[in-house]
């Protein structure tokens, strides 16, 4: 899995043929799309009528037809697959969070960066037979007014099955029950309890975010005294 993950991804990075060949395939597929049609591409599917008629633009240009989507219309307003799901940013860059439409194809490109991502990581800090302290949350999965989920993006991403293929699920010292959860203070404490236990066998810990991995060991300075008093009578606290 990590060898094929690394070729694949040296291929389209180090092979500018490939990345245009990628380029030309989208907008094949994606030339009725609404969004395409105000920019006088007439039929054009080549990279330089592309580049020469699209412009560069921002989130906030892109509101409006992301905002058509959210309320429930299924016309290709951005991408011919229908959007599936929205993922929202933390709203770190600019002060509110961001609504992202994601369709399948778009879905599984994002597992394929993790699974690479995931990939280097063990071929520069290759691991034995240890396990990853990984503090993996669920978020709150919800509605739009025309009825489409949106959720955080790694909050997609752990609930695709095609993730389970790789090592930051299978390397994980935390069950699958405490990755779902959908109580954070619950979470990061089983989170906790199971890299405590299983000290002897961790080898890395990881975060979605820096700050995620602050706030944990924030939390086990003030929870210490229950996290080993669960641990030696061998039973979780009220």
């Amino acid at each position: 899995m990590d060898s094929s993950c690394l070729l694949n991804f040296e291929n389209f990075t180090v092979k500018g043929r490939v990345q245009i060949e990628f380029l030309e395939k989208l907008l094949k597929e994606n030339d009725q799309v609404e969004y395409l049609q105000k920019f006088g591409l007439n039929g054009r599917t080549d990279p330089e009528s592309y580049k020469s008629c699209v412009p560069l633009v921002t989130h906030e240009d892109l509101q409006p037809y992301i905002r058509k989507i959210a309320d429930g219309d299924t016309s290709p307003v951005l991408t011919k697959k229908p959007i599936t799901i929205l993922s929202v940013t933390s709203g770190t860059s600019g002060g509110a969070p961001k609504y992202v439409p994601f369709n399948d194809h778009q879905v599984d490109s994002c597992v394929q960066a993790f699974q690479t991502s995931f990939a280097y990581r063990n071929r520069e800090f290759p691991l034995g037979n240890g396990k990853g302290l990984q503090f993996n949350f669920l978020g709150k999965l919800s509605k739009t007014k025309g009825g489409l989920p949106y959720t955080n993006l790694l909050t997609n991403l752990l609930m695709n099955p095609k993730l389970s293929e790789t090592s930051m699920k299978s390397n994980s010292c935390s069950p699958e029950e405490v990755v779902i959860a959908r109580d954070y203070q619950q979470t990061l404490y089983c989170h906790l309890l199971c890299g405590l236990i299983q000290h002897e066998e961790i080898e890395f810990v990881v975060g979605a975010f820096a700050h995620i991995v602050i706030m944990a060991f924030q939390t086990l300075s003030q929870v210490w005294q229950e996290l080993t008093r669960d641990i030696r009578t061998g039973q979780l606290g009220d």
